[in-house]
């Protein structure tokens, strides 16, 4: 086998000829994910330590508190505050915990670390920073978050807004 020459030459009958290029991704990259309204959202990647779903259980209420806060996990040894992003953004309907998990995002700014609970996480995607429009008919307790919002279809029905996670750690609606 080893002194076959394809074997050498890492050619063989099982691989092709040519090398298929990758596309580049275009634009930067943002986690998508939906609070209890429907509504979409994303973050920059940049901004984000990490995503966990833990079980609600995990989550320790704590009293005398915001209400816009459920209460802080224990993450690797760390203590993350955990909040409903729905209801800090205005949204009517609370985060539904009665599930077995609870996705969150781990956003973090310097020392500042917040865990920031949504209904549904789509994924990854690679956005156009440069197709980013003004946003447009926004409620007044989410437009200081938004840097911008995509439109996802021709129509002026569905957008998908990017909110700045850093306006978010740093709000004063923390201390309500």
């Amino acid at each position: 086998m080893v002194g076959n020459p394809d074997f050498l030459t890492g050619r063989g009958q099982d691989q092709a000829p040519e090398f298929q290029e990758l596309d580049s991704p275009e634009g930067e990259l943002h986690l998508r994910f939906y609070i209890p309204s429907g509504n979409e959202f994303a973050l920059p990647a940049t901004g984000i330590r990490e995503v966990i779903s833990p079980s609600p259980d995990r989550i320790t209420p704590i009293p005398n508190v915001s209400p816009l806060l459920l209460g802080t996990l224990n993450v690797r040894g760390r203590v993350v505050w955990v909040a409903d992003l729905g209801q800090f953004l205005g949204d009517t309907a609370p985060l539904n915990t009665d599930r077995p998990d609870v996705p969150v995002i781990a956003v973090e700014d310097q020392d500042i670390l917040l865990g920031l609970a949504v209904d549904r996480i789509v994924g990854m995607d690679w956005l156009d920073i440069e197709e980013l429009q003004m946003p447009t008919n926004v409620p007044d307790s989410v437009a200081p978050f938004l840097r911008g919002e995509w439109s996802l279809d021709n129509s002026a029905s569905a957008f998908l807004r990017l909110l700045d996670q850093v306006a978010i750690l740093r709000s004063a609606r923390w201390a309500a």
